[in-house]
């Protein structure tokens, strides 16, 4: 579904990301693991058009060079970036319209939104509150139902955990789980090692902007080892 090549990616002067290859096939979660400053949100932007990068990046075999944002979303790829971002003023229902304001179907994405309020019944009941509102995880929850309002084709997950007490980010990746059994094709984003590795089909792990392991999500275990060294903990 997602293929990068050789990707490098700028922020002004500075290169942030240094020629990694990457593959996401269709209904998997790929996770892309690193600490911070690591490239991986950076890796994200550019699959969005949202960074300047070279190299290529393809989705279901189609080079995205030179698209703008809007064209790529139209495409398929949507993203629940980091820090949620939603629309702190607008209501929750609004928020989720606008995850749909590319699609015509506009019956069709009431019910959905409708349905999105009975898989969380916590953003049915704040349907008409100011999404600013919600707690952190509710308003993750809204964030991720808000892209897949889209109907995209690569759902971009960045730092879906972050900033979320124990009990949340255990139901945040439940929900991953969920979609992942429903065959929508992730690529995660995370520093929560342990529990991005448990979702997953394979893992990348970045450093400094380069790829320096990748394999099957089985071949990390546990992800313990690996918290260790994402956070630069050492026995």
């Amino acid at each position: 579904m997602l293929e990068i090549g050789r990707l490098r990616v700028f922020h002004g002067v500075i290169e942030a990301v240094h020629g990694i290859d990457l593959c996401v096939r269709e209904g998997e979660c790929v996770a892309l693991l690193g600490p911070n400053g690591a490239g991986k949100t950076s890796t994200l932007s550019a699959i969005t058009g949202a960074a300047r990068a070279t190299g290529t990046i393809r989705l279901a075999g189609r080079d995205l060079s030179g698209l703008a944002i809007e064209d790529r979303c139209r495409l398929g790829i949507a993203i629940a970036p980091e820090g949620r971002r939603v629309f702190a003023n607008l209501t929750v229902r609004e928020n989720l319209v606008m995850g749909g304001a590319i699609r015509r179907d506009r019956r069709a994405l009431a019910a959905e939104i409708d349905s999105w309020f009975q898989r969380f019944p916590v953003l049915g009941e704040r349907r008409d509150q100011p999404a600013g509102t919600l707690s952190g995880g509710e308003q993750q929850m809204l964030a991720i139902a808000r892209a897949l309002l889209a109907r995209p084709r690569i759902l971009l997950l960045d730092e879906p955990s972050l900033g979320l007490a124990p009990q949340i980010v255990g139901r945040i990746f439940r929900i991953i789980e969920e979609l992942k059994a429903q065959g929508t094709t992730i690529l995660l984003v995370e520093q929560n090692a342990a529990a991005a590795i448990a979702v997953s089909d394979s893992v990348h792990v970045l450093s400094n902007g380069v790829v320096t392991r990748q394999g099957p999500a089985a071949a990390f275990g546990d992800g313990s080892g690996l918290m260790d060294e994402l956070t630069g903990v050492h026995g």
